[in-house]
């Protein structure tokens, strides 16, 4: 019976991780492969096709300058996942290594980073993004400064946690007395149980930080227009919502589309793991 239950789990969790990988995979194959998918130039205006709606020629229409809008798409998911993934990769790390080293050792160097995240935390994520994007100019590198300031703060919280939790465990006296230095122990024996629950918490991150990106676009301070951008293409699309939906719902779903992707992916994961 309990064999037959655990088949059942398994059966009802499983499809949760790979209907994410599978549209996220499409989505990523799109993306790389839009200079051969696409037969426009995302930059190219044509003034005679000006607000075309969606048809067999142009299969998302055409923006107010002519362009065609599904090159656009395409070219904008480029540019949004290549910065969401880079943008990621520094706070990552850096978040649960401080957050280990604070959980393992404990005495100053938990104090030093429980009050650098205090610090951090005090300020209101939105507007120290603003801010600095405002600071630094238009453009990706304002995302990755003020995310490499604040994105770790999460990451660490969870590994600062659980190395708390497991540094007291039977296992990791055994490899005290085997002799393992801290640094092999932290990597070799407490990593390895943290890392799950940080990549699943990756995964959730990552949506956050779309929505960072597409926002920013939107308001004007992220990426510099010409270059393809969900958030841009949504607010651009705004003026002309009554007669050409199309500029700014179809950008839209595919931000809703990779939200959707990344939260099942991050299900599948914590069903996974568990």
């Amino acid at each position: 019976m309990k064999q037959a239950k655990r088949k059942k789990l398994k059966k009802t969790h499983a499809p949760t991780l790979w209907i994410g990988l599978f549209m996220m995979g499409l989505l990523v194959v799109l993306a790389v492969l839009a200079p051969v998918i696409c037969p426009y130039d995302p930059l190219e205006q044509n003034l005679a096709e000006f607000l075309k709606a969606p048809g067999a020629k142009h299969l998302f229409g055409t923006d107010q300058l002519g362009r065609d809008l599904f090159t656009r798409t395409l070219y904008a998911a480029r540019t949004d996942l290549w910065i969401m993934v880079m943008a990621e990769i520094a706070p990552f790390i850096i978040g649960i290594s401080l957050g280990m080293a604070a959980g393992y050792f404990g005495g100053a160097i938990d104090w030093l980073v429980g009050m650098a995240s205090d610090t951090f935390i005090a300020f209101p994520f939105y507007l120290l993004v603003i801010v600095i994007a405002f600071a630094s100019g238009a453009g990706s590198h304002g995302i990755f400064i003020t995310y490499l300031l604040v994105g770790w703060l999460i990451y660490c919280k969870v590994a600062r946690g659980q190395s708390a939790a497991l540094k007291n465990s039977e296992w990791i006296a055994a490899a005290k007395i085997l002799g393992y230095s801290n640094i092999r122990i932290l990597f070799c024996e407490l990593l390895p149980n943290i890392i799950p629950q940080a990549i699943v918490l990756l995964m959730t991150d990552m949506v956050g930080l779309l929505v960072i990106i597409v926002t920013l676009g939107y308001l004007g301070i992220g990426i510099s227009p010409p270059t393809p951008d969900w958030g841009t293409m949504i607010s651009e699309g705004q003026t002309f919502m009554t007669s050409a939906w199309w500029l700014s719902v179809l950008p839209g779903m595919f931000v809703v589309y990779t939200g959707v992707a990344l939260s099942f992916i991050g299900d599948g994961l914590a069903d996974r793991f568990r």
